[in-house]
Protein backbone atom coordinates (compact mmCIF):
# COMPACT_ATOMS: atom_id res chain seq x y z
CA UNK A 1 0.00 0.00 0.00
CA UNK A 2 1.00 3.77 -0.78
CA UNK A 3 0.08 6.64 0.76
CA UNK A 4 0.55 10.05 -0.95
CA UNK A 5 0.55 13.60 1.19
CA UNK A 6 -0.25 16.43 -0.88
CA UNK A 7 0.70 20.19 0.35
CA UNK A 8 0.90 23.49 -1.61
CA UNK A 9 -2.06 24.54 -1.94
CA UNK A 10 -4.02 27.59 -0.98
CA UNK A 11 -5.05 31.18 -2.02
CA UNK A 12 -3.77 33.38 -4.44
CA UNK A 13 -4.83 36.04 -6.84
CA UNK A 14 -5.45 35.58 -10.42
CA UNK A 15 -1.84 35.44 -12.07
CA UNK A 16 -0.24 34.29 -9.06
CA UNK A 17 1.37 31.19 -9.22
CA UNK A 18 1.09 27.94 -6.24
CA UNK A 19 3.16 25.08 -6.22
CA UNK A 20 1.80 21.95 -4.94
CA UNK A 21 4.00 18.53 -3.93
CA UNK A 22 2.56 15.05 -3.48
CA UNK A 23 5.25 12.86 -1.31
CA UNK A 24 4.74 9.22 -1.87
CA UNK A 25 4.94 7.02 1.88
CA UNK A 26 7.52 4.41 0.29
CA UNK A 27 9.85 3.91 -3.09
CA UNK A 28 8.43 4.13 -6.12
CA UNK A 29 8.74 1.50 -8.97
CA UNK A 30 9.95 2.99 -11.87
CA UNK A 31 7.18 1.94 -14.07
CA UNK A 32 5.13 3.96 -12.24
CA UNK A 33 2.98 7.22 -13.69
CA UNK A 34 2.29 10.10 -11.66
CA UNK A 35 0.13 13.20 -11.52
CA UNK A 36 -2.04 15.50 -11.16
CA UNK A 37 -5.99 15.60 -11.49
CA UNK A 38 -8.30 18.51 -10.05
CA UNK A 39 -12.23 18.36 -9.10
CA UNK A 40 -14.49 21.39 -8.97
CA UNK A 41 -17.73 22.04 -7.25
CA UNK A 42 -20.26 20.04 -9.03
CA UNK A 43 -17.78 19.10 -12.35
CA UNK A 44 -16.38 15.61 -13.11
CA UNK A 45 -12.72 15.13 -11.56
CA UNK A 46 -9.94 15.78 -14.65
CA UNK A 47 -6.69 15.30 -15.77
CA UNK A 48 -4.33 18.58 -15.42
CA UNK A 49 -1.26 16.54 -15.78
CA UNK A 50 1.16 12.98 -15.78
CA UNK A 51 4.50 12.32 -15.82
CA UNK A 52 6.46 8.98 -16.26
CA UNK A 53 9.60 8.08 -14.35
CA UNK A 54 11.45 8.89 -17.71
CA UNK A 55 10.21 12.21 -17.48
CA UNK A 56 7.37 11.69 -20.44
CA UNK A 57 5.03 14.64 -19.63
CA UNK A 58 1.22 15.28 -20.87
CA UNK A 59 -1.09 18.17 -19.83
CA UNK A 60 -4.46 19.14 -20.28
CA UNK A 61 -5.01 21.46 -23.16
CA UNK A 62 -6.48 24.74 -20.52
CA UNK A 63 -2.81 24.55 -18.75
CA UNK A 64 -0.50 23.92 -21.43
CA UNK A 65 2.18 26.63 -20.92
CA UNK A 66 0.86 27.61 -17.54
CA UNK A 67 1.69 24.62 -15.23
CA UNK A 68 4.71 22.32 -15.09
CA UNK A 69 4.71 18.88 -13.64
CA UNK A 70 8.04 17.37 -12.48
CA UNK A 71 9.29 14.30 -10.35
CA UNK A 72 12.12 13.38 -7.84
CA UNK A 73 12.30 9.81 -8.01
CA UNK A 74 14.96 9.87 -5.27
CA UNK A 75 12.74 11.59 -3.09
CA UNK A 76 9.08 10.29 -4.41
CA UNK A 77 7.97 13.17 -5.09
CA UNK A 78 5.79 14.72 -7.59
CA UNK A 79 5.74 18.45 -7.74
CA UNK A 80 3.17 21.32 -9.71
CA UNK A 81 4.01 24.52 -10.53
CA UNK A 82 1.43 26.74 -11.33
CA UNK A 83 1.76 30.02 -12.95
CA UNK A 84 -0.50 32.63 -14.37
CA UNK A 85 -3.66 30.86 -12.47
CA UNK A 86 -7.13 31.70 -13.55
CA UNK A 87 -10.56 31.49 -11.24
CA UNK A 88 -11.47 28.91 -13.45
CA UNK A 89 -8.39 26.66 -11.96
CA UNK A 90 -9.64 26.72 -8.86
CA UNK A 91 -10.45 23.21 -7.42
CA UNK A 92 -9.41 20.78 -5.21
CA UNK A 93 -5.95 19.10 -6.29
CA UNK A 94 -5.56 15.40 -6.21
CA UNK A 95 -1.71 13.43 -6.76
CA UNK A 96 -2.50 10.20 -8.57
CA UNK A 97 -0.40 7.46 -8.66
CA UNK A 98 -0.86 4.75 -11.39
CA UNK A 99 0.77 1.30 -10.57
CA UNK A 100 0.66 -2.38 -12.03
CA UNK A 101 -2.87 -1.02 -12.72
CA UNK A 102 -3.71 0.27 -9.94
CA UNK A 103 -4.80 3.84 -8.98
CA UNK A 104 -3.59 5.42 -5.56
CA UNK A 105 -4.87 9.32 -4.58
CA UNK A 106 -3.80 11.55 -2.27
CA UNK A 107 -6.32 13.41 0.26
CA UNK A 108 -6.40 16.78 -2.01
CA UNK A 109 -5.50 20.21 -1.72
CA UNK A 110 -7.93 22.84 -2.20
CA UNK A 111 -6.47 25.78 -4.78
CA UNK A 112 -9.06 28.93 -4.60
CA UNK A 113 -7.99 31.73 -7.36
CA UNK A 114 -9.16 34.60 -6.55
CA UNK A 115 -10.20 37.30 -9.19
Amino acid sequence: QVQLVESGGGLVQAGGSLRLSCAASRSIPSISRMGWFRQAPGKRRELVATITSSGSTNYEDSVKGRFTISRDNAKNTVYLQMNSLKPEDTAVYYCNLYLLGKDYWGQGTQVTVSS
